[in-house]
C-alpha cells in the first residue's frame, strides 16, 4: 500500500517505516466506499489512517475547503493539526476552536485552507458569519464521533452537514459502535472497519491491574506511597470531578510531589501548557478527569491510577487505553477504600499490590518549560531556537529536549539544572532580530 508515491513520501517525513495493519486496512476502504466508519482505540494509529487517504483526495489547483474535519474537543483538533503539519503535504491547514482569537481564526481563513479542522460550535460560528465557505468541501470527518453525540453537538453538527452540498467521502471515527449512526450524518450502508471491540475485554493485552487498598480510608496518603512505589515515571491520575483533581494536586504538591492537574473547566491555555509540559516530561504526575482519557495528544504513559472508579465501563478503558498501547506493556491501579465494592464490569478482583513500609520519594523531574513570546507566525522555527540557545545560552544537544512551536508562542524543555544561567545568559538579546521575552512556564 505504501508504493503510492505520496504515501511514501508522507511515511518518509514522519520516520515510519511502514503502514500498520490499521492505516493499510482503511486506504483502500475510503477509495472504493463513499461512507467508512472507523472503529480504534486511542494510539492506533487513526489519526494519520483517515488522514492519508485525506492527502490523497486533494487537489492543489482547487481552491477553498476540500476537506472538513470536525472533533469534540480543541485539544484533539490541535492534535490532528500536529500530525498534519508533521506531514509536510504542502497543503495549507485552519484550526478552529473555542477559547482561541476569532481574530486570529478570520485572518487565518481570509485565505481558505484545503484542510479545516475544528470542533462543532466554532466552526458553526464561522459558517453563521460567512468567514469560511464549506459548500464545496468534498471530505467530512467526524472524529470520535460517539464522544461528539455526548457531548450535545448534535444540532450543531447537522447544521453544518447540511450546508456541505458536495460531499464525495464521510468517514466516521469512534470508540464504540453501541450507539446508532444519526440521519443527520448522512452516512448510509458504511465499510464498517472495527480494531476496537468494547465489549470483548475489560483489560487491555499487555495491561496488568492492580488494587491499592487504604486501609485507614486516607486514599490521598496511600496515593502519595503508591507514587512513592511508582517512582519517577510518567503517571496519569484519574478522577471522576473536576474538583477532585485540584484538591489531589494540592495535596501532593503540598507533599513536594511535583505535579499538575488538567481538567475541562481549565482556560484554555492552560490546558495548552499543561499538556505541553506533561509531554515534554517537565511534569511527571498528572492529575485529570475523564478529559485526558482519550482524543488528547499525550504519550503513551507506563502506570495508570484509578483514583476514583468511573461508573462506566467505557470509561475505565479510554482511562486504561492511554498504557499498554501497541503491545506495550503497563499497569493501572485502582485505589480503594476497604471494603469499596467494586464495579460490575469487573467481575473478578484484581491482586492486592501490598506497599512496602519503606518508600523511596520520587526524584524530581529533571526538566523545566521555558515560554517564548513568539512562534510561527513570527516566522521562529525548532532550529531558530536551538540555534540560539546553542550560541547565546551555550547549552549543548544533550541540555535541550522537546521544543513545541505554536501560533504566537513557543514552548522549550531544557535540563533543570540549566535553567538559571541559560535565562540570564538571553536576557535582552534578539533571536532573529527580535526580543522576546522568554520565562519559566508555570
Amino acid at each position: 500500500m505504501d508504493t503510492d508515491p505520496i504515501i511514501g513520501a508522507t511515511l518518509a517525513k514522519l520516520d515510519i517505516p511502514a503502514l500498520n495493519t490499521l492505516q493499510e486496512t482503511t486506504l483502500p476502504a475510503v477509495q472504493h466506499y463513499t461512507n467508512v466508519i472507523l472503529l480504534a482505540p486511542t494510539g492506533s494509529g487513526k489519526t494519520l489512517a483517515f488522514l492519508l487517504p485525506v492527502l490523497q483526495r486533494l487537489d492543489p489547483d482547487v481552491a477553498g475547503v476540500q476537506c472538513l474535519i470536525l472533533t469534540p474537543t480543541r485539544e484533539l483538533a490541535l492534535q490532528i493539526e500536529r500530525v498534519w503539519q508533521k506531514m509536510g503535504t504542502g497543503f495549507k491547514v485552519s484550526t478552529c476552536y473555542g477559547g482561541h482569537s476569532m481574530q486570529t481564526e478570520i485572518q487565518s481563513l481570509s485565505q481558505p485552507p484545503a484542510l479545516l479542522i475544528g470542533t462543532p460550535g466554532r466552526v458553526l460560528e464561522h459558517t453563521t458569519r460567512k468567514t469560511v465557505d464549506l459548500r464545496r468541501a468534498k471530505m467530512l470527518v467526524l472524529d470520535e464521533f460517539d464522544k461528539c453525540l455526548a457531548m450535545g453537538f448534535q444540532e450543531q453538527m447537522a447544521a453544518i452537514i447540511k450546508g456541505l452540498h458536495f460531499l464525495e467521502k464521510r468517514i466516521l471515527a469512534s470508540a464504540t459502535d453501541k450507539q446508532q449512526i444519526p440521519e443527520f450524518t448522512g452516512i448510509t450502508n458504511p465499510k464498517v472497519l472495527n480494531f476496537y471491540k468494547l465489549d470483548e475485554a475489560v483489560s487491555t493485552e499487555g495491561l496488568a491491574l492492580k488494587q491499592v487498598v487504604a486501609p485507614d480510608e486516607n486514599k490521598e496518603k496511600a496515593l502519595f506511597r503508591l507514587l512513592c512505589f511508582i517512582g519517577a515515571e510518567p503517571t496519569l491520575i484519574f478522577c471522576n470531578q473536576r474538583d477532585t483533581t485540584e484538591q489531589v494536586q494540592r495535596y501532593l504538591s503540598g507533599m513536594k510531589i511535583e505535579c499538575s492537574f488538567f481538567h475541562g473547566g481549565m482556560e484554555q491555555p492552560d490546558r495548552e501548557k499543561t499538556l505541553i509540559r506533561f509531554r515534554n516530561g517537565s511534569v511527571v504526575f498528572l492529575v485529570a478527569s475523564d478529559l485526558a482519557a482519550r482524543g488528547l495528544d499525550i504519550p503513551e504513559v507506563q502506570h495508570v491510577v484509578h483514583y476514583d472508579l468511573p461508573l462506566k465501563q467505557n470509561d475505565f478503558l479510554h482511562r486504561n487505553g492511554r498504557t499498554a498501547r501497541m503491545h506495550a506493556e503497563g499497569t493501572a491501579y485502582l485505589l480503594l477504600r476497604a471494603n469499596e465494592q467494586l464495579p460490575a464490569y469487573l467481575p473478578e478482583a484484581p491482586p492486592v499490590l501490598e506497599l512496602p513500609q519503606e518508600l523511596t520519594f520520587p526524584e524530581p523531574a529533571p526538566w523545566v518549560t521555558l515560554y517564548i513570546s513568539g512562534g510561527r507566525k513570527d516566522k521562529l522555527s525548532k532550529m531558530d531556537i536551538v540555534g540560539f540557545f546553542s550560541k547565546k545560552g551555550g547549552l549543548g544537544k544533550a541540555d535541550i529536549g522537546k521544543i513545541e512551536v505554536l501560533d504566537f508562542m513557543a514552548f522549550v524543555a531544557i535540563k533543570k539544572d540549566k535553567a538559571e544561567a541559560l535565562l540570564q545568559a538571553v536576557q535582552g538579546e534578539k533571536m532573529k532580530g527580535k526580543k522576546y521575552k522568554i520565562v519559566v512556564a508555570r
